[in-house]
């Protein structure tokens, strides 16, 4: 199966790489997770597209402003697993597309899982615009 277009909302496999393993010197990401593309901002200069993906973990946040939990039918709508999951706002990957780390699904041709319903995504979008106006977001580069 072709890449998928990068588009915001959209879900794809990603080795997230975390902001303290990027300050620590890791290059790579330690596993495969879905991420959430946020932003996919196409260059002037090359038409390259920079996209900005948000991971997606099991972890519950400490800090409840930094993350949003994914609704359970849309976790089903995606194919995920019925664990309670967050969609981290408060950090992020910045890479060109499609970059190095995109993985296929497991089992399958696919790199995404699909893309969130509108009105969720827009949640997400609040929260993400949130942390980054509080001066609480984080991006580790992976260009």
């Amino acid at each position: 199966m072709p890449l998928p277009n990068p588009e915001p909302g959209l879900v794809i496999s990603y080795a997230y790489l975390w902001h303290r393993e990027h300050r620590a010197g890791q290059e790579e990401g330690r596993k495969d997770r879905p991420g959430v593309i946020v932003l996919a901002v196409e260059r002037e200069a090359d038409g390259e597209i920079n996209v900005t993906v948000l991971p997606i973990t099991h972890s519950a946040p400490v800090d409840p402003g930094s993350a949003v939990e994914i609704p359970l039918p849309v976790k089903r709508h995606l194919g995920l697993d019925d664990d309670r999951s967050w969609i981290v706002v408060a950090e992020g990957n910045e890479f060109l597309w499609p970059g190095y780390d995109l993985r296929k699904l497991p089992n399958s041709d696919r790199y995404d899982y699909g893309f969130l319903p509108p009105r969720f995504f827009n949640q997400v979008v609040k929260a993400f615009v949130a942390c980054h106006k509080a001066g609480r977001r984080r991006v580790a580069s992976r260009e």
